[in-house]
């Protein structure tokens, strides 16, 4: 039933659709609920918290951050060789002039360590005789007292760091430690440190975004007494009182007014801290406010929400549009394969259905047609590739005859017979591979076989060489394209120079490209005339295949990037190189 009805609908007319489309969202308009302003309030508390739990970790990671520095900064003082030495030399002299001197070198490399850096006010070093020795931008005299509190802290410690929170006399938070000696490891002890770190200067820098926003921000030690605080109005504010956990948050009430309270502890093991964000609740209204004037907004969130489900309800009409526009885009980037894109299982009856019905069976007969023209335009490249390949066969073999000739005039039958063999291997090797790469080997039999009636002809005029090492012997290269390079060096060398014509071929690899070489000391060839050659606009000699034809075949078989270059020097030479991709046989 539920298939007949589908089919049925998929089968309309567009407007019938249309008609069924507006009464569906008419329903659905009608439809409504307020059960959203409730949620919409548990959301509210929820969000509140989390952006002022996040406002609160980023501020505490901050702050103990700068802490861990100082903390660090402590350290270095205290087993800084420098300042053991001078308070050995301090402890171990009678003499007040001395401890005057060291006293003062003392001063000064405690404001090279870091007395001056940011939010340090100053670094106070005590001997064991309770001598101060200050450096930084806010020294001060500590009361007896004061120092015999920094003094127990940091014997409490027993070596590591100790926070200790501020008094009347001094404001700032000081973070003290005992210095033991280290230089001998005696471990005896020196005397007291203690850097007086501006918390205030600290906590204005890094909350001020809070407070533009009305937001307070509080510290308190483990006696919750106040570290720090942005407004004076929380001087007897206990957090315990209201802390339930070690985080959380609540609303409160502190003299006559509602708060929103977030804490949280320091979670560094020797930093009894507790930090709190305060928030006034009436700053809060506004955010409520608006969310309130969001419900009556609801009917028309609802219409929205309307049309978007008249928008999926109605993907049966302009799914099928978009698909064939979708089609039509891939048609205009070259890909012609025809798929369904966007479609449902079954292609409706409609006018977008028969469009696509129009629009695939053209697509299959464009591709037809394509595919039909690239069968040929394969056919064609291939006669090209054969025909270039066979033009080799009878250039060659038109200047092997007349070596033979000439060899008949000027030897015995011993000659002509090698001649005669060495031509026939080299004929057989043209007719009988068929493949269009063969290894090295092969290719260097054929030039071999090719230099012996050469050397019959030219006699001690033709000194040929080679420099190709064994392991490039399996490397596959086209077929005939070593020999026709070295008749040319020989042709336009001996019969142009009156002494030896010197061949060299050599093969070496650069980035997994073998090169092939035939360097040559012919008369040598002037650069118009090389760049004639490389562009194929120059007027060859004889059938003119040479050259031409060797680079095609191999930018035919490998690409562009590969082929022939040529370098020449007037009367100094020519050489030749070849680039091919190294193709192993044997891999």
């Amino acid at each position: 039933m539920i298939t007949y009805l589908t089919d049925f609908f998929l089968d309309l007319r567009l407007k019938y659709k249309m008609v069924i489309l507006t009464t569906l969202v008419l329903l659905s308009f009608s439809v409504g609920g307020l059960s959203i302003l409730q949620y919409a309030f548990n959301l509210y508390n929820q969000e509140i918290y989390r952006q002022s739990a996040q406002a609160l970790q980023v501020s505490m990671n901050s702050m103990e951050s700068e802490l861990r520095k100082m903390e660090q900064l402590s350290y270095q003082i205290a087993t800084d060789r420098y300042v053991q030495s001078y308070l050995l030399d301090i402890n171990n002299t009678e003499s007040h002039y001395y401890k005057f001197l060291f006293g003062s070198e003392l001063r000064r490399h405690l404001l090279q360590i870091g007395a001056l850096n940011k939010y340090v006010q100053s670094i106070q070093v005590y001997d064991t005789s309770d001598n101060e020795y200050a450096s930084g931008n806010m020294t001060v005299r500590l009361s007896e007292e004061r120092r015999e509190a920094l003094k127990e802290a940091a014997n409490e410690a027993e070596g590591g760091i100790s926070w200790v929170s501020p008094s009347e006399e001094d404001e700032s938070v000081t973070a003290v430690r005992g210095i033991r000696e280290y230089i001998n490891f005696s471990l005896e002890n020196l005397g007291t440190m203690g850097i007086r770190v501006n918390i205030r200067q600290m906590m204005d820098e890094l909350t001020n975004n809070m407070e533009a926003q009305g937001t307070n921000f509080l510290i308190f030690d483990k006696q919750e007494y106040q570290l720090f605080a942005s407004e004076n109005f929380f001087e007897d504010f206990k957090p315990s009182s209201y802390m339930e956990g070690k985080q959380g948050y609540q609303i409160i009430s502190y003299q006559g007014e509602k708060y929103f309270f977030t804490y949280s502890e320091s979670e560094a093991d020797h930093l009894d801290w507790t930090y709190v964000i305060i928030t006034p609740y009436s700053s809060l209204f506004t955010v409520i406010t608006k969310a309130r004037t969001a419900v009556f907004l609801t009917y028309s969130i609802l219409f929205i929400l309307v049309v978007f489900l008249g928008v999926k309800f109605t993907g049966t009409i302009v799914n099928p549009i978009e698909s064939l526009n979708k089609k039509m885009k891939k048609v205009q980037t070259g890909d012609f394969n025809y798929e369904d894109v966007g479609m449902e299982v079954r292609t409706s009856k409609d006018e977008a259905g028969q469009m696509h019905e129009n629009f695939k069976k053209m697509m299959q007969q464009i591709n037809d047609l394509i595919i039909e023209n690239y069968k040929k335009q394969l056919l064609i490249k291939e006669s090209e590739f054969e025909t270039l390949q066979a033009q080799v066969h009878p250039h060659f073999l038109y200047n092997t005859l007349e070596s033979i000739n000439w060899s008949a005039q000027m030897a015995g039958e011993k000659k002509i017979a090698q001649m005669a063999e060495s031509l026939g291997y080299v004929l057989r090797a043209s007719i009988n591979t068929k493949e269009a790469l063969i290894s090295l080997k092969e290719e260097l039999a054929i030039v071999d076989h090719y230099i012996t009636i050469q050397r019959y002809r030219f006699e001690e005029r033709l000194q040929f060489s080679k420099d190709i090492e064994e392991k490039y012997l399996t490397v596959m290269v086209p077929k005939f394209i070593i020999q026709p390079l070295i008749e040319n060096s020989i042709k336009y060398g001996l019969q142009e120079i009156i002494g030896p014509c010197a061949v060299t071929l050599s093969v070496r690899e650069e980035e997994q490209q073998i090169i092939i070489t035939i360097a040559d000391n012919g008369p040598g060839m002037n650069p118009d005339y090389i760049r004639e050659i490389e562009q194929g606009e120059y007027t060859a000699k004889g059938t003119g295949i040479g050259i031409r034809n060797i680079n095609e075949r191999i930018r035919m078989l490998f690409g562009e990037e590969y082929g022939l270059k040529i370098e020449s020097i007037i009367h100094q030479g020519t050489v030749v190189s070849i680039r091919l991709p190294r193709k192993d046989g044997t891999m």
